[in-house]
Formats: C-alpha cells, sequence, structure tokens
C-alpha cells in the first residue's frame, strides 16, 4: 500500500503521479533517474538533486544539490515550512500537504508531495484519574475577541503567509457586518485582552506609543498561527449574523 504521492509539475492527470509505499525510495532530477522516478527538465535542476523516501505516514527528503537550499511547504499552514540545507540526508517532512520549491537558475520551480495516511489518535483521556490538563491556550470561539483575532489573522489564514497585519481600522470594517457597534476602541481593547490572555510578554519595540500596537498585532498572529489557535475553518467567526442576532 503506499504512503507517499508525488505529484509532478503541471500534472494533468492521476495516471501522472508517482506513488511509493513505506521503505521506498525515488529521485528527482534533471536526469532520468534510474527505476523511474521525477523527471524535472530544466537547465538549472542538477541531474540528480534529491531523493524522497516513504516512512509509515510521513516522508523524508534529501537533498543532494551542492549549494541549494530546499523549502517545504505547508500550503494550508499560513507559511508553515521545513528548509532543507544542500547535502541533508533525510529530513523528515510532517506535513500531510507539502510543497516543494527549488531554487534553479532564477526560476522556483514547485512540486506537491501528499502524506494522505496521516494518523492521529484521539484525544480523550479514557479511564484515567486525577485532574486534567490545563490547557495551554484557553480561547472560546464564540467571544469577540476570537473574532478579532480571526480577523487579524485572516490574510495570512488564506494563502498569503507574508501579508502585511490589517490596520485596526480595517479590521473594523472587516467585523462590521457581524459587530454592528464595534469600534476602534473596542479591536484595540480586545487585542490588549488577547495580549494578556495569551501571556504575551512585551518586546522591544513597544517603548513607542505608535508601534505598541503594531508589535502587540504582530506577536498575536504569530502566536496564534504558529500553533494553531486560528484556522482557515475558523474565518466563520467574520461571517454576517443575522440582522435579529447583530448584538
Amino acid at each position: 500500500m503506499y504512503s507517499v504521492i508525488v505529484v509532478p509539475p503541471s500534472c494533468g492527470s492521476v495516471t501522472e503521479q508517482l506513488r511509493i509505499g513505506a521503505g521506498e525510495r525515488i529521485e528527482f532530477g534533471r536526469a532520468e533517474p534510474g527505476g523511474g522516478g521525477l523527471v524535472i527538465a530544466h537547465a538549472g535542476v542538477p541531474r540528480i538533486a534529491g531523493e524522497i523516501a516513504a516512512h509509515r505516514t510521513f516522508w523524508l527528503l534529501s537533498n543532494l544539490s551542492e549549494d541549494q537550499t530546499y523549502v517545504v511547504e505547508n500550503p494550508e499552514g499560513a507559511g508553515e515550512h521545513v528548509k532543507v540545507a544542500p547535502g541533508r540526508v533525510d529530513a523528515p517532512v510532517p506535513f500531510e500537504l507539502s510543497r516543494v520549491t527549488l531554487p534553479a537558475a532564477g526560476d522556483l520551480l514547485t512540486f506537491d508531495v501528499w502524506a494522505p495516511r496521516h494518523a492521529f489518535r484521539t484525544a480523550e483521556r479514557g479511564e484515567l484519574e486525577g485532574a486534567g490538563t490545563v490547557p495551554a491556550f484557553a480561547l472560546d470561539r464564540t467571544k469577540r475577541y476570537f473574532a478579532v483575532l480571526a480577523a487579524l489573522c485572516e490574510r495570512r489564514l488564506r494563502g498569503e503567509p507574508s501579508a502585511p497585519l490589517p490596520a485596526v481600522e480595517e479590521i473594523v470594517e472587516r467585523l462590521r457586518p457581524s459587530w454592528p457597534k464595534v469600534s476602534r476602541s473596542a479591536v484595540y481593547w480586545n487585542i490588549d485582552y488577547l495580549a494578556l490572555k495569551l501571556r504575551l510578554r512585551p518586546g522591544p519595540d513597544t517603548a513607542e506609543p505608535g508601534r505598541r500596537t503594531h508589535g502587540k498585532k504582530e506577536s498575536l498572529a504569530s502566536l496564534a498561527l504558529r500553533f494553531d489557535l486560528v484556522r482557515e475553518d475558523d474565518l466563520v467567526a467574520l461571517a454576517p449574523v443575522p440582522s435579529e442576532a447583530a448584538r
């Protein structure tokens, strides 16, 4: 049974995909790999550029280039990525959906790797006795502060990991359909409250009043996206509410 699927650039059909099972490896590069593999026909790609190995529910990437770092991104991870240095062998890649980027003579070439057999165990405590574990971050997705957090992270959740954060005025306009009475002061209050609730420490850029909110927003977004405190599915919190339910 295969555990990893390699999707070539410009793949047009399922038959062009390469499927490997646990313990199997395929090479990729400019030259036709022996025994089959992924050919990337570009003069800037080494003849043997790398190797992909399937290992149970995840996969390993070997960078066989001499001087190019490869980047493996999670397309759904709001900027989540792994860098694999030249010569690194069997670097584990934890993403279920991955996009491998190869720098090649001024171009950035990509192909996808899927690991559809990712597994998760239940988080239920079963019959364990004693006090439960205190959650690391306690956020109520029905509260207005969570809507502010979702609006703050929206651009990066929608596939623009380097997008600038919205200004407070933009957050106000984004929230108005679901929160008609929202104001700049209300957004500021919720940002301050989130920083307190998530125990953010003041950064070195907080000395000047004008930079204080921006630094706090950046810290909040960074923490929330890094630990998946807000996901793309949570953007439903920004949806307009029926007029009779508007608060």
